[in-house]
């Protein structure tokens, strides 16, 4: 058994960008753990007026005092060389970008990510939303140590979290932030023990039946009106509130309105209307055609309009008989 080292002494190298990436630091930071230095994505200009803006990791690091490094690429060598002076003895990812391995092979004991899903289920770039799309009813979050495989390495440690009927993906990020940070710390102390265990994710399931969590596109949002209205209704959770689940509303046949969909409730009633066709009170419901039922959206937003509830949008929004999403 190899002797317990204390947290103080232990020098982290921390990498992430995102909101869902600070949870964890501050858990570190907060919990007395030696962060000598963070990595995080460089500036990037935002917004209408091009200004330049930080990753809320640099926010963060930056309240608190901490070393901070922002590479353009792992690989360079001024990079390469800063990193090294920091000295880690571990570094830690949470939704950062997948590393070279001399950047994750660099520490003694190694470097370890937290990742959004039960690994070695939905490895990607966007294991929420597609856990959601798919209609599942529990994920989870994982960590493990890198290897040259993205995704793949041995497991350390694995939560789990039901998911509700009334969640969407934002609901179970924030739900998964919260528990991940917990996760990053007891995984630290973990390995500050010298005594723990690690798993092959080949043990837990066969490659043949997983299911992948790929990047999401714009095409990728866009609401296919023959599916069954579970896996629309479905998609508009696994999609919202970012990028939000889309389609394309005619009034005519010339000059369609893009909308999205945020929120949504599948009616399952029989009928043998054209997929797309809009059912209206023009007051308070827009039922739309699916193979089997109506998908009706309950928050949605016009494009160049604000986000409102559908009796909102109808107030100054008529649709025709004529009108059809497709």
């Amino acid at each position: 058994m190899a002797q317990p080292i204390d947290k103080k002494n232990l020098r982290i190298v921390y990498m992430g960008t995102p909101d869902f990436a600070v949870e964890s630091l501050k858990h570190l930071v907060e919990g007395g753990y030696n962060v000598v230095g963070v990595i995080t994505m460089p500036d990037k200009p935002a917004g209408r007026g091009h200004k330049i803006q930080f990753s809320p990791v640099k926010e963060y690091a930056l309240s608190q005092g901490l070393p901070l490094l922002q590479p353009e690429k792992l690989k360079d060598e001024n990079f390469i060389t800063e990193l090294r002076d920091w000295k880690a003895d571990l570094q830690i990812v949470v939704a950062f970008r997948m590393l070279p391995e001399i950047v994750w092979n660099m520490p003694r004991l190694g470097t370890f990510n937290l990742h959004a899903s039960l690994l070695p289920q939905y490895r990607g770039a966007a294991p929420i939303n597609w856990a959601v799309i798919n209609g599942e009813k529990e994920t989870g979050a994982t960590t493990f140590f890198l290897t040259h495989e993205i995704d793949t390495g041995r497991i350390i440690l694995q939560q789990r979290i039901p998911i509700l009927d009334e969640d969407n993906a934002g609901t179970v990020h924030d739900k998964l932030m919260i528990m991940g940070a917990q996760m990053v710390t007891k995984t630290v102390d973990y390995i500050l023990s010298g005594n723990y265990d690690t798993i092959a994710q080949e043990e837990i399931l066969p490659a043949d039946i997983l299911k992948p969590a790929p990047k999401i596109f714009k095409e990728t949002c866009r609401i296919d009106w023959s599916q069954p209205i579970e896996c629309i209704h479905n998609l508009v959770r696994g999609m919202s509130p970012y990028p939000a689940a889309w389609s394309e509303l005619y009034l005519s046949e010339e000059n369609p309105y893009l909308v999205k969909i945020y929120e949504s409730e599948p009616i399952r009633k029989n009928h043998n209307l054209k997929m797309g066709t809009i059912v209206t009170d023009n007051r308070k419901y827009i039922d739309i055609a699916c193979s089997d039922g109506f998908l009706r959206p309950k928050v949605l937003q016009l494009a160049g309009k604000k986000k409102m509830p559908t009796e909102d949008l109808l107030r100054g929004f008529t649709l025709t008989e004529k009108s059809y999403f497709k």
